[in-house]
C-alpha cells in the first residue's frame, strides 16, 4: 500500500474518483460490495463502497445513492464518465460479498445480503454493458480493496489471508 497522500478513501455508502498517480482504497468490505469502474486509457478510476443490493425500500428523505447497489453503480459510471473516461473503454472489478454470519436453512432470503449484493451489482455492470474483469467475491471474511488506475489492478486484503491482486 502506498502512502496516504496518494491513497483517496472511500467509505462505506460513498464514491469517489481518482486519476494517475492517485490510488483509491475502501475498507470494510464484509456483506458490502467495492465496486471499481475504470478506462485504462485515461487512466480515470472510480469506486463505489455499496452495502445493500435495492434502493426500493429506501426512505426518500435522506436518500444516498450510493447505499445502494442499483443506484450506486449507476452513480459511479455518471461521474467517471463526467471526469473524463470513455463509457466503450470502462471495465469493472469487484469485491466483497461475503456471507459474514450464519443462519438456519429457515431463514430468509432477505439474510444473504452479500450474495444479493453481488447479483445486484453484475446485473447493473451487464444493464450497462461493462465487461466484468475480475472478481473476489463470496467466503466469510471481510476485505480491504486498493486500486491502481495506472497498472489496472486491484489489491485484496482479506482478513486471516495473504493479499491477493486481480
Amino acid at each position: 500500500m502506498l502512502g496516504v497522500q496518494n491513497v483517496v478513501k472511500v467509505g462505506i455508502a460513498e464514491m469517489n474518483i481518482v486519476q494517475v498517480p492517485q490510488f483509491i482504497r475502501t475498507s470494510g468490505l464484509g456483506s458490502c460490495v467495492g465496486v471499481v469502474l475504470y478506462d485504462a486509457t485515461s487512466k480515470i478510476a472510480g469506486m463505489v463502497h455499496v452495502m445493500l443490493p435495492t434502493s426500493n425500500l429506501a426512505r426518500t428523505s435522506d436518500f444516498n445513492p450510493c447505499k445502494y447497489a442499483d443506484t450506486g453503480v449507476d452513480h459511479l459510471l455518471r461521474a467517471v464518465i463526467n471526469s473524463g473516461a470513455s463509457l466503450p473503454k470502462l471495465r469493472a472489478k469487484i469485491a466483497g460479498g461475503a456471507q459474514m454470519f450464519q443462519f438456519s436453512s429457515s431463514s430468509s432470503e432477505m439474510m444473504r445480503i452479500g450474495p444479493r449484493n453481488v447479483e445486484a451489482v453484475r446485473e447493473r455492470l451487464e444493464s450497462h454493458h461493462i465487461p466484468l474483469i475480475s472478481e473476489d467475491c463470496g467466503g466469510n471474511s471481510g476485505r480491504t480493496i486498493e486500486f491502481n488506475p495506472d497498472s489496472g489492478k486491484l489489491m485484496i486484503k482479506t482478513v486471516n489471508k495473504s493479499i491477493t491482486y486481480i
